[in-house]
Order: structure tokens, then C-alpha cells, then sequence
């Protein structure tokens, strides 16, 4: 279970950090995005975990999922489409990444 935790923790400080980077300053969009992490990653990882993605197909669909889902909440925060749009799919990149990188150290220490 603390390998689901640690990556959505890192990935929630690091958009944040990105976030704040980019001048966004408003405290609904910040909260929103720690709420969209929560809601989407930890469910695509849990389903991830249970039922074993069968290849990059059902990988690629289900972060597309979640860049749609996330894009009509950003839009909903930001008023405004392509904003939503550069938040969603830059911030679910580094999700992505983020989450990768930890399944290569997971993979790597458990493997001495």
C-alpha cells in the first residue's frame, strides 16, 4: 500500500511545484489539483495493481481518461479551455513520469 502513497505524495509537491512555477497563485486551482491527483491516480493505480494493464493500449487509454477528466475540471476552475487543456496534459505527463520512476526503483531494489 506505501507504494501507491509515495508516488501520488511526490507527484501532489512536484504538479504543485509546477503550478506555482507557471504563476498560478489561485488557492482553488492548488487545491483542485491535489484533489484531481487523488481522485484520478489513485484509482487508475489501484485498477493498475488489481487487474494488470494488458499493454500500452489499455495504459494509453486510461491516461487519456484522465487527461479528459482533469482537463473538464481545470476548465471548470479556470474558465478557460486552453489553460485546462496545457494544465491537464502537462501536469498528467509528470504524473506519469513521476509514477514510472518509482516502479523502476521499486523494481530495482527488489531485485538484489
Amino acid at each position: 500500500m506505501r507504494m501507491l502513497w509515495m508516488p501520488l505524495v511526490a507527484t501532489i509537491v512536484i504538479e504543485l511545484a509546477v503550478l506555482l512555477y507557471l504563476g498560478e497563485r489561485r488557492r482553488k486551482v492548488l487545491t483542485g489539483s491535489v484533489v484531481m491527483n487523488v481522485l484520478t491516480n489513485v484509482p487508475l493505480n489501484l485498477f493498475a495493481l488489481c487487474f494488470s494493464f494488458q499493454g500500452w493500449d489499455a495504459l494509453i487509454v486510461g491516461e487519456a481518461v484522465v487527461v479528459l477528466v482533469e482537463a473538464l475540471c481545470y476548465r471548470w476552475l479556470l474558465g478557460e479551455w486552453q489553460q485546462a487543456w496545457i494544465y491537464s496534459l502537462l501536469l498528467n505527463a509528470i504524473s506519469f513520469l513521476v509514477g514510472e520512476l518509482f516502479v523502476l526503483v521499486f523494481l530495482l531494489f527488489n531485485s538484489y
